[in-house]
C-alpha cells in the first residue's frame, strides 16, 4: 500500500471517529436536557414536550424579525409602520421621498386627517419662513427659539455616546434645539455646540445634591452655560404616566452614574413625582423657583389624562399674575416613547396626542393665556401630516424622539431596554457602536429637520397659508364613523384668542 493511500485512509478513519464523536456529544446533550425539561415544574410546554418545547421560545423570537420583514403591511406594523419608517429614511438620507401608483393609505378610517387644499394655493415665491418665536419674554435670559421641528427628551444613558453625540452635531447643522432628557448634562451634548433644552426629572439627575434634593448650586452652573437655552420640569413622559424614569442596571456605566450623581451598575429608577410638587400651587412655586435661579424659560411636560388641574393652574396663574406662568408646556402623547415602561402604563394610562393637544391649547385659549404660555407638541408625529395637524390643532413647536432615533437608522428592533440594540444607538456596548457614525449620522439628522420642514410647508402651501403657523383647525378634516369627514373646528371650536372663523366662514371667503 502506498504512502498516499496510508494518509487518505487514516483520515478518513479521523473524519469517521469525528462525526461518530460528534453524534454521540449531541445525543448526550439532548438526554441531558430532555432530563432536565421533565423534571423542571417552571414550564409546562417543556415539561409535556422534552426539547421540542424549547422551540416555542426560539419560534417567538424569530417571528419579531419575521413579521417586520416578510408579512406585515406597509401601513399595519406598530408603534411606526413601514411607510412612516420608510419616509424618515428616505428624507434622513436626502432621497427622493415621492411614491409612485397612488396611496396605500386608506382614508377611511375613523380619525384620519384630511387637509382642505385651496383652489388657488400659495405661490413657492410667496412662501414665507416662519419667524423665530420668543419663549419666557419676562425672563433675564429669554430664548428666542429658531424651529419650529426639534428633538424631544432622550437622556444620555438611554441614548449611547454616539447617537447624543450625532443628534448634538446635527441639531446645530439644522439650528433646532435638542432636549437633554433627565440624565443630566453630559459633555456630547454640548460637543456639537447646539442649543439645549435642560430637562429636570423627578430625580432631578445632573443638578441633585447628595441627599437627592435640587441643588441651587448644581442649577447654577448648568444655566451659566450659553448653550444651555430652557429648563423643563418634567412631570410625566408618555412611555409611564405616573412612573419615574427606569435605567436599567446594564446601562449605569461609571461615566452615566457620574453625570447622573448615582452608583455604578445599579438600575436607576426615579420617583413617580417630585416630591416637592403635590398640587398646581407647588408646581408654580417651582417653576419660579427655577426661573429665579436660573434666569432662563422654565416650563413642564406632562401627559394629559385627567384636565381639571389644568383650569385650577390658569385660575392660580390670574391670581399670582401672568408672569408667574409656566413659559411653555410640553404635551406629551400617551402612547408610549423611547424607554423601557411597564406594559399597563405604556399601553392603557395617559390621553393620546390627537385628544390631548386640543384640549391643551384650548384651556389655556379660554383663560387668555395662549399667546404668553407656548404649547409644545410631543408623540408618534414623524410625518409632515401628523406635524401639520399639530400646527393646525395650534401648537407653536412640534418635537419628536423616535423620529430622531429612525434618522439615526434605528431598526425598530424593540430592544432599546436590554444594551443589545443592533444600530449602537440605545446601547453602551463599544462593539455595537461602532456601527454608529457621529458625524456621518449628524447629516441625517439635519436633513431629516429640512425635509420635515418643506414637508410641511408643502401642505400649508396647498391650504392657501404663506407659512407653517398659518394653518388653522379649519384647514383639516376628521373622518367620522359614517365615512364622512367634518372639519376640525366643529370637534374643536376655536377658543379666545385663537381664529374665530368658522370653516364655513373660511370657505366662503375663499369661493369669493
Amino acid at each position: 500500500m502506498s504512502l498516499v493511500s496510508t494518509v487518505t485512509m487514516s483520515g478518513l478513519e479521523f473524519m469517521s471517529t469525528l462525526f461518530v464523536f460528534a453524534i454521540g456529544l449531541i445525543f448526550l446533550v439532548v438526554a441531558i436536557i430532555f432530563i432536565v425539561d421533565v423534571n423542571q415544574t417552571v414550564d409546562a410546554v417543556r415539561r409535556n414536550y422534552p426539547v421540542i418545547g424549547r422551540f416555542r421560545h426560539v419560534f417567538i423570537s424569530l417571528g419579531e424579525f419575521f413579521r417586520q420583514y416578510f408579512f406585515a403591511q406597509d401601513r399595519e406594523e406598530l408603534p411606526f409602520n413601514r411607510a412612516q419608517r420608510d419616509w424618515v429614511y428616505r428624507s434622513s438620507a436626502g432621497e427622493d421621498n415621492t411614491v409612485p401608483f397612488g396611496s396605500t393609505q386608506s382614508l377611511t378610517p375613523v380619525g384620519t386627517p384630511l387637509f382642505v387644499n385651496c383652489p388657488f394655493p400659495t405661490l413657492e415665491t410667496d412662501a414665507e419662513v416662519a419667524a423665530p418665536m420668543l419663549i419666557g419674554p419676562q425672563t433675564r435670559v429669554p430664548y428666542e427659539a429658531q424651529s419650529l421641528f426639534n428633538i424631544s427628551g432622550m437622556s444620555y444613558g438611554a441614548l449611547s455616546r454616539p447617537a447624543v453625540q450625532a443628534l448634538s452635531k446635527g441639531a446645530k447643522l439644522a439650528n433646532c434645539w435638542m432636549n437633554t432628557g433627565e440624565g443630566g448634562l453630559s459633555p456630547f451634548h454640548l460637543e456639537g455646540g447646539c442649543d439645549l433644552v435642560f430637562q429636570i426629572g423627578t430625580a432631578k439627575f445632573g443638578v441633585r445634591s447628595d441627599d437627592g434634593q435640587l441643588s441651587y448650586e448644581r442649577l447654577r452652573e448648568i444655566a451659566a452655560i450659553p448653550q444651555v437655552r430652557m429648563f423643563e420640569i418634567k412631570l410625566s413622559q408618555g412611555a409611564k404616566p405616573g412612573k419615574g424614569g427606569i435605567l436599567p442596571a446594564a446601562k449605569v456605566t461609571e461615566e452615566i452614574a457620574t453625570i447622573r450623581g448615582i452608583p455604578t451598575g445599579a438600575a436607576a429608577v426615579s420617583p413617580n413625582r417630585h416630591v416637592e410638587i403635590d398640587n398646581v400651587r407647588d408646581l408654580l412655586d417651582f417653576i419660579a423657583e427655577v426661573r429665579e435661579v436660573t434666569g432662563k424659560p422654565v416650563g413642564f411636560k406632562t401627559v394629559i389624562g385627567a384636565y381639571g388641574w389644568l383650569d385650577q393652574l390658569c385660575e392660580e396663574i390670574h391670581r399670582r399674575g401672568s408672569e408667574s406662568a409656566p413659559d411653555f408646556i410640553t404635551v406629551d402623547s400617551g402612547d408610549g416613547g423611547t424607554g423601557a415602561a411597564p406594559m399597563p402604563l405604556m399601553d392603557n394610562v395617559g390621553l393620546p396626542i390627537r385628544e390631548s393637544l386640543p384640549m391643551v391649547v384650548d384651556i389655556f385659549g379660554r383663560h387668555g393665556l395662549r399667546d404668553r404660555v407656548r404649547v409644545i407638541a410631543s408623540g408618534k408625529l414623524i410625518t409632515p401630516a401628523e406635524v401639520a395637524w399639530a400646527f393646525c390643532v395650534g401648537t407653536d413647536f412640534v418635537v419628536s424622539a423616535r423620529g430622531f432615533m429612525l434618522s439615526l437608522g434605528c431598526i425598530q428592533a424593540m430592544k432599546c431596554n436590554k444594551n443589545t440594540c443592533p444600530t449602537g444607538i440605545t446601547t453602551h456596548d463599544r462593539r455595537l457602536q461602532k456601527g454608529l457614525n457621529p458625524e456621518d449620522k449628524s447629516v441625517r439628522v439635519k436633513t431629516f429637520v429640512e425635509k420635515m420642514r418643506y414637508g410641511v410647508g408643502t401642505i400649508a402651501h396647498s391650504c392657501g397659508v404663506r407659512q407653517i403657523r398659518g394653518l388653522k383647525r379649519y384647514h383639516v378634516r376628521i373622518v367620522q364613523e359614517n365615512g364622512k369627514s367634518i372639519p376640525l373646528d366643529t370637534l374643536y371650536p376655536p377658543q379666545l384668542g385663537g381664529d374665530s372663523r368658522s370653516s364655513t366662514a373660511k370657505n366662503m371667503e375663499d369661493a369669493a
